[in-house]
């Protein structure tokens, strides 16, 4: 289900308590349907609101996000969409999408099919750009700055803009360029048809459904709005509510380093977080050398202490120094024994993470295991 959490959002999804004949009506309309606004075939399109164009026939997840996201802008708010590939009509629209082969933000023409055409979103990012990320790039700003209600030039707003394209938009790019996720020559191990874009792709019209009207293809097309849309949505709002908090706090928290342990090596997260992918970055942001080893945070079920070793990156298991080989599978009593801590819970066989049932003995876990 959408939630709106602002006035903006509310009043883009009032057709969710509507039928999606109505907002089909309102704001998708193919070609054929532009005829009837002149009596003269070669005469200017008659200017009744903010068009926003992209192909007909098959569509893609880029096409049906990038005409979502559009439409959150002030320029282009719940403007009609336009199906179409005719060059009439596609030239008298206010922005076109996915076709007419032309890419020119100065005009709000967002095609990435002709040829020459290298455009990245920058940033340290070498994807090719679909026309969702074209918008993303020249729009995305906004977007989030009116989620958050505050100016484009606020720091947070570069910082989500910058973290929704990598954990989320960067996808629906490579994907429509056709662009692997891995350099390899293997073969998959299993067929992944469960991401966005393909769940988008399945909204097309089935070629046994004997309605292949223009109309019927339309609303279906604004099912794949609400789908892609809804979920930029819901990462942009993750963003903001929950990843953002939690850097606040890993960054916080690297600034006190020193106060827990002389080495800098060691991290108390006072408020537990998501707190890895944070710390990588801000270790390279922040230039922390050396870097940190071990992360302690409070175990809201058990009410016990934790003590995590930090990974070698975020997407290995292996940590930068596991927690010691002696301690490794002992639990309670046999491991206060063996380390002399007392209050021990456990180590896992791995070393990635052990418990103590007080901070105190957590910290004395940490602290001797950065010296063996």
């Amino acid at each position: 289900m959408l939630v709106a959490t602002t006035p903006f959002l509310r009043n883009l999804f009032r057709f969710r308590t509507r039928s999606h004949s109505h907002f089909f009506r309102m704001t998708t309309i193919s070609s054929s349907s532009l005829a009837s606004e002149h009596s003269d075939a070669h005469a200017p399109l008659k200017r009744v609101c903010v068009r926003v164009g992209t192909h007909n026939g098959s569509f893609h997840c880029d096409e049906a996000l990038g005409c979502f996201m559009i439409r959150l802008t002030s320029k282009f708010y719940n403007a009609q969409v336009v199906r179409s590939r005719d060059p009439q009509v596609l030239e008298g629209l206010d922005a076109v999408l996915d076709v007419g082969g032309v890419y020119d933000p100065s005009r709000d023409r967002f095609d990435h099919h002709q040829k020459g055409f290298e455009e990245v979103f920058g940033h340290g990012f070498s994807t090719k750009l679909s026309s969702a990320g074209l918008v993303y790039k020249h729009y995305g700003k906004e977007i989030i700055a009116k989620e958050l209600r505050v100016d484009e030039e606020h720091p947070d707003v570069q910082r989500i803009f910058l973290a929704v394209y990598k954990s989320f938009m960067e996808a629906i790019d490579a994907i429509d360029n056709g662009i692997n996720q891995y350099d390899t020559d293997q073969p998959p191990k299993y067929v992944n048809n469960t991401h966005l874009s393909s769940r988008v792709g399945r909204l097309n019209l089935d070629w046994t459904d004997p309605d292949q009207s223009s109309e019927k293809e339309n609303e279906a097309f604004q099912r794949a709005m609400v789908l892609a849309g809804s979920e930029f949505m819901d990462s942009v709002r993750f963003h903001i509510n929950s990843w953002l908090p939690a850097r606040s706090i890993v960054n916080e928290t690297l600034a006190a380093r020193y106060s827990v342990d002389p080495s800098g090596e060691i991290l108390i997260l006072n408020k537990f977080c998501p707190w890895k992918l944070h710390l990588f970055e801000l270790e390279a942001e922040m230039k922390i050398d050396p870097p940190i080893k071990y992360v302690l945070y409070l175990d809201e079920r058990s009410k016990q202490w934790r003590v995590q070793a930090v990974a070698v990156s975020p997407d290995r298991f292996e940590s930068r120094k596991p927690l010691p080989s002696q301690w490794r599978g002992l639990r309670d009593e046999e491991l206060s024994k063996e380390c002399g801590i007392p209050g021990c819970v456990f180590v896992h066989m791995s070393g990635f993470i052990g418990g103590n049932q007080s901070l105190d003995g957590a910290l004395d876990m940490a602290r001797l295991a950065l010296k063996m």
